[in-house]
């Protein structure tokens, strides 16, 4: 089994969330303190979401 698939998601991955912090730090940095002051109970919710809306897209996209 090729770990070529995996290598080249987390490359994307990392392009996707370099991309606020180049054209934006100052942004970047003022979100990160707005969400360090949220609940950890609504932030995990926030993570589960996410999570949840990748698989979905992932076996959309996938098929069976």
């Amino acid at each position: 089994m090729s770990l070529e698939p995996l290598v080249i998601v987390l490359g994307v991955v990392l392009i996707v969330e370099g991309i606020p912090w180049f054209l934006s730090p100052r942004g970047t940095k003022r979100m990160l303190i707005e969400l360090s002051r949220l609940d950890d109970r609504y932030l995990r919710v926030i993570g589960l979401l996410f999570m949840l809306a990748g698989l979905l897209l992932v076996y959309t996209v996938k098929g069976d």
